[in-house]
């Protein structure tokens, strides 16, 4: 049997809760989850992109090969959109830091 809906959705708080802290690892396992919809969220490829480009930017090689096949399934206007919700996450998240 699979993860219940609770248990998942506590999964994923707790990996945004340590990406917003800076963890790559957990961007890596938020881009794994919403490029294979498990962890009780559906397949989404803008924020699978978004968060292997987070995990990238921190030097992650397989979040880099992660994001370009994901890329070579978006179109321009996707790409650009999964940057530019990666660089407000940035910016949210640099702000709570300060």
């Amino acid at each position: 049997m699979g993860q219940s809906l609770s248990s998942a959705q506590s999964l994923m708080d707790s990996r945004l809760a340590r990406a917003a802290a800076g963890d790559l690892n957990a961007c890596f396992d938020l881009g794994i989850a919403y490029a294979s919809g498990g962890d009780g969220v559906d397949v989404d490829l803008i924020q699978a992109h978004k968060w292997f480009n987070l995990a990238s930017m921190g030097g992650s090689e397989r979040a880099q090969a992660w994001r370009a096949e994901i890329a070579e399934e978006l179109t321009a206007r996707e790409v650009a959109e999964a940057l530019r919700q990666a660089r407000a996450w940035l910016a949210c998240t640099t702000r709570q830091a300060a």
